[in-house]
């Protein structure tokens, strides 16, 4: 009967559990990752980096040593790529077109286009120095940087002015509104962050070759997935996968979608934009909806057969505020019936306040019957018998056309499709 060693030597795999879902391999190993895979060897690797064979050995021993895996074989003639080091190898190469896109980039904003050789743009910049300036642009305030990092104040500093100073261009600029990015810094930020999400991923495929389910899944979640599809699915795929944790991001499809693009979301759950709004981005389409004309059970048009269109202009309404895609959808639904803007007495993008007021008084609104499918259900709320399949829209996924899921935003996407049949037509 074969050892466990014999297992783990012949497999790739070394003995003991699987990393935790906190390990950052980090960009300078990475880079020696990269050279070894395409080289064959440490030894010519190391020609090629103008480092030492010892020095590249340690940066493989390293990422090997947190990743809990062998990443090649070592033989008499070279080293070969392991199943773990063939998954890293797709991630690690995305990660330097990364880096390669942000020297393009910057150097498109710069003045002649000139900018220096910089170590970050050769994955040569320590972990802490990427991670400092990131957190920057996106936080603006450095001393809550260095709280957030573990790290002091001056130590924030000196890693921007480090990254600064090896570009040759600055990369923030001081504020009323704080530490903000340069056109320079934003372009550089979202190639990092890209490229840190990459490495994130990385990790959560390698755990997934060892059999373990782990990483963190965000979701850009819209109105019309986050009542039952979502909230379903979420619970399904952390009872099974308790190594998976899984957050929500809400906001505009606009805001979603630029945190998709920065890697800070795997996935947007909700109502699908035409193609031609976003070439950089795909929708997968699950279901169509429709908005409906809601009221309380008591309301005193509950019982109505039929509603004539000419009656809503006598009706007081809770809707969205102006220009939010509901809102523009129900508005221009009316001008083609003829009838007059609403008369509009609150205005609310928020869920709970939207049912606190329709549940207590004899205001009405346009919604989705998804949004309030478990009110419909327990009998707080109607759809009224009028139709709007003018305002039709399609549900569905939207992921970055040029990503790459990670493991854990698979299994959540897989278990939405399976579920969205019978969620999304209980209403049709």
């Amino acid at each position: 009967m074969r050892t466990e060693a014999a297992k783990a030597a012949t497999s790739g795999a070394r003995i003991g559990p699987p990393p935790p879902i906190a390990i950052r391999p980090e960009l300078r190993h990475l880079r020696a990752f990269l050279a070894v895979a395409e080289q064959g060897s440490a030894n010519r690797a190391g020609a090629a980096l103008y480092r030492a064979q010892s020095a590249v050995s340690r940066s493989i021993r390293k990422l090997e040593d947190e990743l809990g895996v062998e990443l090649f074989e070592r033989r008499a003639r070279g080293m070969l790529l392991t199943q773990y080091g063939r998954a890293l190898l797709v991630r690690a190469r995305r990660v330097h077109a990364e880096m390669q896109a942000a020297r393009n980039d910057i150097a498109a904003l710069a003045e002649k286009g000139r900018i220096g050789n910089a170590p970050i743009f050769g994955m040569l910049t320590h972990e802490r120095r990427v991670r400092a300036f990131v957190a920057l642009a996106e936080q603006h305030h450095m001393p809550s940087v260095a709280e957030s990092l573990g790290i002091t104040q001056p130590a924030v500093s000196i890693a921007i002015r480090q990254i600064e100073d090896s570009i040759g261009i600055a990369l923030f600029r001081r504020t009323a509104r704080g530490t903000v990015p340069t056109p320079g810094g934003t372009a550089l930020a979202l190639r990092l962050k890209r490229a840190l999400a990459e490495i994130r991923h990385a990790v959560g495929e390698i755990a997934a070759l060892r059999g373990t389910m782990q990483g963190v899944v965000t979701v850009g979640a819209l109105p019309l997935g986050r009542t039952r599809l979502l909230p379903e699915s979420i619970a399904a795929v952390v009872a099974a996968h308790p190594g998976v944790r899984i957050g929500t991001m809400e906001g505009s499809f606009e805001a979603l979608a630029a945190s998709l693009r920065a890697g800070d979301v795997d996935f947007i759950l909700g109502a699908l934009r035409p193609p031609d709004c976003a070439s950089d981005l795909t929708g997968e389409a699950l279901a169509t909806d429709e908005l409906g004309v809601v009221c309380r059970n008591a309301h005193p048009w509950a019982s109505r057969a039929q509603l004539p269109a000419a009656d809503l202009a006598l009706a007081q309404w809770v809707l969205p505020r102006i220009n939010t895609p509901n809102r523009m959808l129900f508005e221009r639904a009316l001008v083609v019936r003829g009838v007059p803007m609403p008369n509009v007495v609150v205005e609310t993008s928020d869920l709970a306040v939207l049912r606190g007021v329709l549940m207590n008084s004899d205001l009405v609104t346009a919604i989705s019957p998804r949004q309030i499918a478990y009110e419909l259900d327990a009998g707080l709320l109607q759809v009224l018998p009028f139709a709007l399949a003018d305002t039709r829209r399609v549900i569905g996924i939207t992921q970055r056309t040029d990503g790459i899921a990670s493991p854990g935003a698979k299994l959540l996407m897989d278990e939405i499709r399976r579920r969205s049949p019978s969620i999304l037509s209980a209403l049709d």
